[in-house]
Parts: C-alpha cells; structure tokens; sequence
C-alpha cells in the first residue's frame, strides 16, 4: 500500500450549504445585474469620483453646494466622490468604455485558490469569478481578486488577493473558515463562511479583539449577513450593505 506524495495538493474540505429553494435561473439573473454593474466604471463601486470643476460647468456653479447629500468626499486631485446612483456620475461616464476593471479568471484559477484556502468556495462565489470579475467591484471597495498581479489604473500596489489575505489572517488566528472579501473601510472587513448553512457575510473588526485577553476573533464580529447570495443582491439592487448592519 502506498502513502499519498506529501508534496500534493491536500483535499479539498466540500460543504453543500447552498439555500435548497434557490433555483439556478435565480442565480443567473443576480449573475446578469452583477456584471451590468462590475462593466459600468461608474456603478461598479458603491460611490464614484467626478471632477468638480465638470459638474460646475455642466450644472451650475451652484452645484456641488445643492448636491451636498450625495457627495461623499473632496478629492485632492480636484474630483468628488459622488453616490454612484445619481445623475451626475451616469451622465459623465455614460459614454466611458465599459468592460470589467479585472476580466473574469478561469475554472482552473479558482480551483488553484481553493487549494490555498483548503476549502471549495460556494457555486455562487466560483460564478462570481469566472462569470463576472476577478474582484475589483462589488461593495465598500469592492470585492478582492483571487489571483495576484492585478493592478487598477491609476493605483500605485496590486489590488488586494482574498487567498493572500486569507492565509495572513490564518496566522494572525482569525478561523481558517472565514474568506476575505472585501475591506469596509477603518479596520473592518468583510468575511465570507465558508462553513455556515447559506454562506452568511461577516461584518468583522480585526481591531476588535485583543488575544492577551483571551479573546479571539469571533470577538470581532459585528454582524452577519444571512447570506452571500442575500448581500451580493442587495448590492445588485442598488442597496448598501451596511443598512442592515447598521440597524443592529
């Protein structure tokens, strides 16, 4: 009898904790308004950024003052941050190239990561990837590529890679069951359960627990989403996913 080459791959942990009532034509319509919004570079993100002295001339000098409730910051490089739904930010990128910041990977990208991660990743997730974007859109700062060397224009480092994120926060003690998805801006992050009946989101804080006080990292945790295929949605629709968590 012969013993498994050490140097392989270790197996891959498989879970079937997939809602049981969603049907795939559900998925496949959530797949669509995923990528309508991951290939429009001015709704890929929850806010996008405008230059100010454009809506000025545009709209009015008076502009910017009457639309301060959907602005959500001045830029130093003289742009604002707008809410990505309103009129001024679909007006100035509606004639932009569209295509995804990252094009989708392939099956075999995915599999790669998962075996870093040492679990599979939900059907819906794996969709997201090679259907959609490698990351680099969804909410808060969007969602983290699973292969390294993407770069966004404009940016001076690589976007962040979940499977990197991932095998960092393993050693920093945070459970090998919680995939990085997103940051959510300060220290929190959002976490996807790979291990949880529905996939839930786990809004966590990685400065919220101390282990010098016995705590660990589920002492960090604010708020769960119900589930992945919840959160994306509502993101989708147009929805910010902090409203939930917010009203907790």
């Amino acid at each position: 009898m012969t013993s498994p080459s050490p140097s392989g791959p270790a197996p891959l942990r498989q879970e079937s904790l997939d809602e049981p009532s969603v049907k795939e034509e559900d998925d496949d319509a959530l797949i669509e308004k995923l990528r309508a919004r991951a290939c429009d570079p001015g709704r890929r993100f929850g806010t996008a950024d405008v230059p100010a002295l454009w809506i000025s001339e545009r709209y009015g000098s008076a502009r910017l003052e009457q639309r301060r409730d959907v602005i959500r910051s001045y830029c130093s490089d003289g742009t604002v941050q707008l809410k990505s739904d309103v009129e001024e930010v679909a007006v100035y990128y509606a004639d932009a190239p569209r295509g995804p910041l990252f094009p989708p990977i392939s099956m075999a990208d995915v599999e790669k990561a998962e075996h870093r991660i040492g679990r599979r990743l939900p059907e819906l997730l794996r969709r997201v990837y090679t259907e959609v974007a490698n990351g680099g859109f969804g909410p808060d700062s969007g969602l983290a590529s699973l292969t390294d060397g993407n770069r966004a224009p404009g940016h001076l480092t690589d976007w962040p890679n979940s499977v990197s994120i991932h095998e960092r926060n393993r050693a920093r003690g945070v459970p090998a069951s919680w995939l990085h998805l997103a940051y959510g801006g300060c220290t929190m992050e959002w976490h996807l359960s790979l291990t949880a009946v529905g996939n839930p989101v786990l809004l966590y804080d990685a400065d919220g627990w101390v282990p010098g006080w016995g705590e660990d990292a589920h002492d960090g945790l604010r708020h769960a989403s119900v589930s992945l295929r919840s959160w994306l949605s509502t993101w989708a629709d147009g929805g910010d996913v902090w409203d939930e968590a917010l009203d907790r």
